[in-house]
C-alpha cells in the first residue's frame, strides 16, 4: 500500500513526526504485510488542530451538501468493495467468503442507512411548549475502532460524525490499519473538505490516551475492551468530554426445551464460530434447559467436530486464524482454565489444529457441564469457544443470564412467542435476538452495564454526535 507509514491529515498524506514503526502481520502466515508508523502525542496534536480548523466551516455545511458527499462515498465504496474485503482477509484473517459477505458488506449497509437517517434528521423543531430546539454538531470527535469488525466500526463512527457536521480524527486498531487507509482514500475522492476527516495510526497507551485527554476534542467514541474503555473514560474526565463506548460481552443464549434441537443448537454453535469467535455480541454462554441438555450436547459436539479451520484466502465456510499472537495466547490460556476448572471438553482444546504449524489458528472448542462461576463463563474469551450451562426453569435461566458484569446482547431460542417476549423483557441486555433474528442496519447497537454507554447506528447514532441547544424567545 503506497500510503503505509503515512497519516492522512488536513486533506493530505504526510510523513509522521514519530519514527516508531510496527509490522502489520498476516495472521494466517505470520508474514509481514507492511509497516505502519505509531503516532506520537505531537502527531495527535497535528491531526486535532486540522480537525479544529476545519470544524469552523464544515459545521456550517448544509444537510444536502453532506448528503451529496456521502452518496459519492457510497458509490466509491461499492466500486472498491472487493479491495476492502481482500484487505480485511489479509490483515484480520477473516475467510474470504465471510469478508465479502459480511465484513465488507457492513460498509455498504450502514452507510446507506445513515443516508436515510440523515434525510429524516430534525436539526430544528418546535417543542410542545412553543420553544425552539436545535441539534448541532458537537465538535471535533476522536474515534478509536477495533480490529475484529474493522470496517463495520469505522463506518459506525466516521459516518455519523461527518453526517452531522462534526470533524474527526480516526485511530483504527494497529493490528488492522490497512482498511482504514483505503477508507481515507475514498473519503478524499468523495470530496470531503480538508481536515474534516483525519487518520492516524497508533497504540492505545500513547495515541489513544493523547486523544482522550486532548482539550480540543469534544467527544470520544471507542469500541474495544472494557479495560480500555475504563482508561479512556478516566482520561476524558479531565476535560469533561462526551464519551460513548461499545465494549465487551458474554452474551447468554437461552435454549428452551420446546425447540428443534438440531436446528437451534447448530445455529448457536456456528454463530459463535463466525469470525473465529471474535465478535463482542456472540452467544458464547449457551444455557440449555435440562430436559434436552444431553441431546443438545450431542448435537453441539457433532457440529463442533464438523467445523473446519483453514486458509482464509480459500472460499468456503471454514474459520480462519485469530488476529494476533496476543489474542492466540489469551484464548489458549482461557481454554486451559476451562480444563483446569473441571468443565467437560467436548471438542477442541489447547494448541493448534492438527496439521497446522504456522499462523494464529486455534481449535474450535466446546465445553459442557459449565457452571456460571467458572472463568470461561465469566470472562470474554473472544475466540471460537462455546460454554454450555444447564438450567431447570425459566426463572433459573433469567437469573443465570443476568449474572454477568456485561449486558451487550442476549439470545432466546423458543417457538413460543409469548415466552420469548416475556423473557426478553427481563434480560439486562441492550439487544435480544430471538430465534436467530439478525440485527438490521439502523437499529441502535449497544449494551447495558459494563458493555458500554450510548448506541451506534441509524438515527440514534447520529444523535450521539450532536448537542442540543434551546432558543428561548419572548
Amino acid at each position: 500500500m503506497q500510503n503505509a507509514g503515512k497519516f492522512y491529515i488536513d486533506g493530505k498524506w504526510i510523513d509522521p513526526i514519530s519514527s516508531q514503526k510496527m509490522d502489520v502481520i498476516n495472521p494466517a502466515t505470520e508474514e509481514v504485510i507492511t509497516q505502519i508508523t505509531l503516532a506520537s502525542e505531537e502527531d495527535v496534536d497535528l491531526a486535532v488542530a486540522a480537525a479544529k480548523r476545519a470544524f469552523v466551516t464544515y459545521s456550517q455545511t448544509t444537510v444536502d451538501e453532506r448528503l451529496g458527499m456521502l452518496e459519492r462515498l457510497l458509490a466509491i465504496y461499492k466500486r472498491r468493495y472487493h479491495e476492502v474485503a481482500d484487505t480485511i482477509t489479509s490483515e484480520l484473517g477473516a475467510p474470504t467468503t465471510m469478508s465479502h459477505e459480511q465484513q465488507a458488506a457492513a460498509g455498504v449497509d450502514h452507510l446507506e442507512d445513515f443516508i436515510k437517517a440523515l434525510r429524516d434528521l430534525k436539526t430544528e423543531e418546535t417543542l410542545y411548549n412553543g420553544e425552539t430546539l436545535l441539534r448541532e454538531p458537537i465538535g471535533v470527535c476522536g474515534l478509536i475502532t477495533p480490529w475484529n469488525w474493522p470496517m463495520n466500526q469505522i463506518v459506525l463512527k466516521v459516518i455519523p460524525a461527518l453526517a452531522t457536521g462534526c470533524t474527526c480524527v480516526l485511530k483504527p486498531s494497529e493490528f488492522t490499519p490497512l482498511n482504514a487507509m483505503l477508507y481515507a482514500e475514498m473519503i478524499h475522492e468523495a470530496g470531503f473538505p480538508a481536515g474534516s476527516f483525519n487518520l492516524i495510526q497508533g497504540a492505545g497507551p500513547v495515541a489513544g490516551a493523547s486523544m482522550s485527554r486532548h482539550p480540543d476534542i469534544a467527544m470520544m467514541s471507542f469500541t474495544g475492551s472494557t479495560r480500555a474503555g475504563k482508561a479512556i473514560t478516566k482520561d476524558a474526565s479531565e476535560t469533561i468530554k462526551r464519551v460513548t463506548l461499545e465494549l465487551g460481552g458474554k452474551s447468554p443464549n437461552i435454549v428452551f426445551d420446546d425447540v428443534d434441537i438440531e436446528d437451534r443448537i447448530t445455529f448457536s454453535v456456528l454463530d459463535v464460530f463466525n469470525n473465529t469467535g471474535q465478535t463482542c455480541d456472540a452467544p458464547t454462554r449457551m444455557l440449555v434447559q435440562r430436559s434436552i441438555y444431553d441431546d443438545a450436547v450431542k448435537v453441539a459436539k457433532r457440529v463442533g467436530d464438523a467445523t473446519t479451520v483453514g486458509d482464509p484466502t480459500v472460499e468456503g465456510n471454514h474459520i480462519g486464524p485469530l488476529v494476533s499472537h496476543i489474542q492466540y495466547d489469551r484464548v489458549q490460556t482461557l481454554i486451559q482454565a476451562g480444563i483446569d476448572e473441571g468443565a467437560k471438553l467436548l471438542v477442541g482444546g489447547v494448541g493448534k489444529p492438527d496439521g497446522i504449524n504456522e499462523g494464529y489458528f486455534t481449535k474450535p472448542t466446546i465445553f459442557a457441564d459449565v457452571n456460571n462461576n467458572m472463568r470461561i463463563a465469566r470472562e470474554e474469551i473472544f475466540g471460537p469457544v462455546v460454554v454450555m450451562i444447564p438450567f431447570d426453569t425459566e426463572e433459573d435461566a433469567i437469573k443465570i443470564a443476568n449474572d454477568t458484569p456485561y449486558g451487550l446482547a442476549a439470545y432466546i431460542q423458543t417457538p413460543d412467542a409469548a415466552k420469548a417476549d416475556r423473557v426478553a423483557r427481563k434480560l439486562r441486555a441492550g439487544m435480544v435476538r430471538i430465534n436467530g433474528a439478525f440485527p438490521r442496519a439502523g437499529s441502535p447497537f449497544g449494551g447495558y452495564k459494563q458493555s458500554g454507554i450510548g448506541r451506534e447506528g441509524g438515527m440514534f447514532g447520529l444523535e450521539d454526535f450532536m448537542e442540543i441547544k434551546m432558543l428561548h424567545k419572548p
